[in-house]
């Protein structure tokens, strides 16, 4: 409390969402075998009126002893197929996959989004502070130390900057997810509906403030003319694609393509309105009124918000 000498911060963290995320890729085997309703019970599971902070990760997976998600995705293939021009399988999906999980905790995981200093563009490596040998002051058990080494306490941001690198992929998109939120500030919306949570074609639809999100986590389907709900009519383009090439995608769902998706009214999925989409696999796709979308604007690259957005705040 502020009149208590505190700064007023009174959100709460809510620490099960990266358990969660750590829990499904260890032990899912896949992400074809990913339950959309235990995902999105989890980023919403929390009590009315309790302002909390989302998170993917945090120091808890980046320490010694745990992996991060990055590393879960990609394991060793990070240290051999992060080349810009190279093509290698399983870094391709876990660019994918990092950035649908960074897309959907944001944007359902609370009132707040926390970041961990270099996750957010996968960094490989873990934190390791220098420690010394010591012995369990409860239980005698020795715990060995790390020789007091420096090498890990550190945070590589080189590899966000370096162009011949795929971490790049992963910084423009977290920077461009975090100015859609100054744009429209979908974060803290106080209008949140999840319309779909689909386990056959594994994809999540739902709505937070105006914009309509649609994440397609199936491994290989990619879906023409896919229909979904939203509460607000009128029309539609991409604010947001995880499949820009400026991300590392394959610009098949693109601002680019300059698309007007037009509102069809009548229930569907318990919306009022609908309208028909192209949903490809491992793609995270946001579409906002098309009033306040620009394709030519590359102020942020790779996002299509008009101006500076509705809401921009300084």
């Amino acid at each position: 409390p502020v009149q208590e000498g505190g700064v007023g911060f009174d959100y709460r963290l809510q620490m099960a969402i990266a358990d969660k995320w750590i829990d499904i890729l260890e032990t899912s085997g896949g992400d074809e075998n990913w339950s959309m309703g235990d995902i999105c019970h989890t980023l919403t599971n929390r009590r009315y009126g309790e302002a909390c902070i989302g998170y993917a990760e945090s120091h808890d997976q980046a320490l010694v002893g745990d992996k991060t998600i990055a590393f879960w995705l990609m394991d060793a293939e990070m240290y051999y197929g992060m080349e810009a021009d190279s093509s290698n399988d399983v870094v391709s999906r876990g660019i994918a996959l990092h950035k649908m999980i960074r897309t959907i905790t944001s944007a359902l995981g609370g009132e707040g989004y926390l970041n961990f200093m270099g996750n957010e563009f996968g960094h490989p490596e873990w934190i390791d502070f220098p420690r010394d040998d010591t012995y369990d002051t409860s239980t005698g058990e020795f715990i060995p130390g790390n020789g007091g080494s420096h090498d890990k306490c550190r945070r590589r941001w080189d590899l966000a900057d370096a162009e011949s690198l795929k971490y790049k992929y992963m910084n423009s998109y977290d920077r461009a997810l975090m100015h859609l939120d100054k744009a429209f500030g979908f974060v803290n919306a106080p209008h949140t509906y999840i319309s779909r949570k689909d386990e056959m074609d594994k994809l999540v639809v739902f709505e937070k403030g105006d914009l309509v999100f649609v994440l397609n986590f199936h491994p290989c389907n990619s879906y023409t003319d896919y229909r979904v709900g939203c509460f607000k009519p009128g029309t539609y383009k991409i604010a947001l694609s995880s499949d820009e090439g400026v991300f590392g995608g394959w610009s098949n769902a693109s601002k680019w393509n300059n698309a007007e998706f037009h509102t069809q009214d009548g229930d569907y999925d318990n919306r009022p309105c609908s309208m028909q989409i192209y949903a490809p696999s491992r793609t995270a796709v946001v579409y906002a009124p098309a009033d306040w979308c620009d394709s030519e604007n590359e102020s942020v690259p790779g996002l299509g918000v008009k101006g500076v957005g509705p809401y921009y705040s300084y």
